[in-house]
């Protein structure tokens, strides 16, 4: 299984990517994935370039195929003016709007305050919702008093766990075309592969 991590991080160290790494490696863990990070600040200026001319350069088309291609999703950014950011927004822009249906996706958002931690429900969910993916109960918000705080290495491995579950329960299915998507809720998913694991 290919699990692939969208970091939107824009400094050099970057507490986004930090927790990017941190989902990945828990994620990847529990569910025998290989990993792959896609790193925005490296492709801003072919992002840029996609919505001017039309076409993906060689790197941006490569990280669009990696996300569309995943039998799973962490997508983790900062939040700029109480959501995420441009870059972050414009590289899902250019990805085909039915690419990530049906994908599981795990949501992690950092900020300078825990006051932004409503970015998850209010920004993030909506987003992968209107793109057909399956996004997982658990999102992961790390505030700057978070790091090296109790309850984050919690909040990271139960995220991680619900991703794994949804990853392993889809494993060797073939996600349907749009015009077929067959939609089923996300509370019968989740029964699904929890009566399978628990058997």
């Amino acid at each position: 299984m290919r699990l692939v991590v969208v970091s939107a991080g824009l400094s050099v160290p970057s507490s986004t990517r930090l927790l990017a790494d941190r989902l990945a490696a828990s994620a990847g863990r529990q569910a025998d994935a290989d990993v792959e990070v896609v790193e925005l600040r490296e492709l801003a200026v072919e992002i840029a370039q996609n919505f001017t001319n039309g076409f993906p350069g060689r790197r941006l088309a490569a990280a669009i195929d990696a996300v569309t291609s995943a039998d799973g999703l962490i997508v983790v950014t900062p939040v700029f003016s109480a959501s995420y950011s441009g870059l972050f927004k414009s590289f899902f822009d250019v990805i085909d709007k039915d690419a990530l249906a049906g994908v599981p996706v795990l949501i992690a958002a950092t900020g300078g305050t825990a006051r932004h931690s409503l970015v998850l429900d209010h920004a993030l969910r909506p987003l992968f919702a209107h793109l057909k993916a399956v996004v997982v109960p658990t999102g992961v918000y790390a505030a700057s008093e978070d790091w090296g705080a109790e309850g984050l290495d919690g909040r990271i491995e139960r995220a991680a766990g619900e991703l794994a579950a949804l990853m392993r329960g889809m494993a060797g299915t073939r996600r349907p075309a749009p015009d077929t998507l067959t939609v089923v809720p996300f509370a019968e998913q989740l029964a699904a592969v929890s009566g399978r694991s628990d058997g």
